[in-house]
């Protein structure tokens, strides 16, 4: 481990595998649902915020500007399957079963069988949970892109009292 990594008071969860950025920039297993921020394939402005509800499977996808997505009626549109997959690259997909309470009969499944199986217990959905939180959160993590390197703590960042002097 780096010496960042020991002197942290959180422990640091690598991906399950390395993952692209480009479609999916935000997936994070929160508040009892999968959800995060993906990229529209037509409209380079344009991201939409997408979850499922952990054992209900229900559903939500609308624009960043709180519009729904076209492409969720009745199923998952391709920003929710996109984010299934990237959830399983991020997590992998027994963290995501767990967490989405998905029934499986093969456990050794991947993206498309995690999708299939939660789209077999037809979901419905669920239009007032594709939080603004999620997408400001998102937009956050995206200004630490522009800090320079420094030393000096950031008071955001501060969620755990420091229990130790980190190494430098």
């Amino acid at each position: 481990m780096s010496a960042w990594e020991e002197s942290s008071t959180a422990r640091v969860v690598p991906p399950a595998r390395p993952r692209k950025l480009a479609k999916v920039p935000f997936v994070e297993l929160a508040d009892g649902r999968l959800q995060g921020v993906v990229s529209s394939g037509s409209d380079i402005e344009r991201v939409y915020v997408s979850s499922i509800a952990a054992g209900s499977f229900g559903y939500a996808c609308s624009t960043n500007n709180n519009r729904p997505c076209g492409g969720a009626r009745g199923s998952f549109c391709k920003h929710i399957q996109a984010l299934v997959g990237e959830a399983v690259l991020q997590y992998g997909a027994e963290r995501v079963v767990r967490y989405l309470r998905i029934e499986l009969a093969d456990p050794q499944t991947d993206a498309a069988g995690l999708t299939a199986a939660m789209l077999a217990t037809r979901p419905v959905p669920d239009p007032g949970k594709a939080p603004a939180a999620v997408f400001s959160r998102f937009l956050r993590h995206l200004a630490y892109l522009e800090l320079g390197p420094s030393s000096t703590p950031l008071p955001e960042l501060q969620w755990f009292p420091a229990s130790r002097t980190a190494v430098a």
